[in-house]
């Protein structure tokens, strides 16, 4: 028989390095384990609702995030904002948002496996902390990072997967990369989008 998923999250929460969610945002603060500490301004630890149902993960901070220490601000984000209030979801109490790693790559290139590799104890305490229902993977980063995949977000977009947690997850254009595709025509990344967060506002109702 299947384990329930409270006995899941136990028997993860034991492997993990943190007593807490707390305790691991405390620990990301004065984190040195990769060379990213050497240039950030913050460590981007999350933003949002820590009991929320629904969770986003995406590559890691960009300028504005790394000045002002939370995810998703910068033009990406503000996008980010219009689609979720577009479905009606409330960022700030629907939602829990954090990114692979804490802190910015310089020049906000795509983080390296290494560090990657760094910073998955925080990304794991905070995925089995806030235990949410739903995930969405934001990027090919996050895609690859979580699920393990190199399949094309292009081709698994708006598909559920099952997570070791329990949870489904879902992998989601990247906002930033909707930025740089504008069109809103059937079949554009744009309308894939619109398509994808009707599917995660069904499947939060469903949780009510």
């Amino acid at each position: 028989m299947p384990k329930p998923a409270k006995e899941k999250i136990q028997e993860i929460s034991n492997k993990l390095l943190y007593g807490s969610l707390d305790e691991a945002m405390n620990s990301a603060l004065t984190c040195r384990q990769c060379q990213l500490c050497e240039g950030r301004n913050s460590v981007v630890f999350a933003d949002g609702n820590p009991n929320a149902k629904l969770m986003i993960i995406g590559e890691g901070p960009g300028q504005q995030e790394d000045e002002q220490g939370l995810p998703f601000v910068g033009r990406a984000g503000q996008l980010l904002d219009k689609i979720l209030a577009s479905a009606n979801i409330d960022r700030k109490s629907e939602t829990y948002i954090c990114n692979v790693v804490k802190c910015r790559p310089p020049g906000n290139r795509v983080p390296s496996l290494e560090e990657m590799e760094a910073c998955r104890s925080y990304i794991e305490a905070q995925i089995a902390y806030v235990n949410p229902k739903l995930i969405l993977l934001a990027g090919a980063t996050a895609l690859g990072a979580i699920l393990k995949t190199k399949e094309p977000i292009s081709r698994i977009r708006g598909k559920w997967f099952d997570y070791k947690t329990g949870a489904k997850i879902m992998p989601i254009f990247h906002p930033s990369y909707l930025l740089r595709n504008d069109s809103k025509q059937v079949g554009s990344p744009k309308w894939h989008m619109w398509q994808d967060i009707k599917e995660v506002k069904k499947a939060l109702e469903s949780l009510q």
